[in-house]
């Protein structure tokens, strides 16, 4: 089953298995939350950034070439989502989703399909 985002705008971007990746995904998702003219305070954009940051280096710690980052709004709430496009990975800890909650995820997740390990999470705006 893929991941499908429907009935909400909503911005993807392919990024590459590089150190600089987390990074970018940070930038990329406060990009398009200012496109959308969200504008999080300066404590919410550091939590987007480290949610995402962390769901990013995760996914590339899956080892594929690749990951791609999702983004879609609703109510108030952004979902990020990333997924590896590595199968085979199947294993999410309790720490990892804690960890993500921690930095204020409203919810987060994970799950394995054939395209991958896909990691989110949801956060108030």
């Amino acid at each position: 089953m893929r991941a499908v985002i429907s009935n909400r705008r909503a911005a993807n971007w392919t990024l590459d298995n590089a150190p600089w990746t987390p990074a970018k995904a940070g930038r990329h998702i406060l990009g398009q939350l200012d496109a959308w003219h969200y504008q999080p305070t300066a404590a919410l954009a550091a939590c987007l950034t480290q949610i995402t940051e962390l769901l990013a280096r995760t996914a590339l710690a899956d080892g594929g070439r690749r990951v791609s980052l999702h983004l879609a709004d609703q109510d108030r709430q952004a979902l990020v989502m990333v997924l590896s496009h590595t199968a085979g990975t199947d294993i999410t800890s309790d720490e990892l989703l804690r960890g993500i909650a921690d930095l204020g995820a409203s919810s987060c997740g994970a799950d394995t399909a054939t395209d991958g390990r896909r990691l989110w999470a949801v956060i108030d705006l």
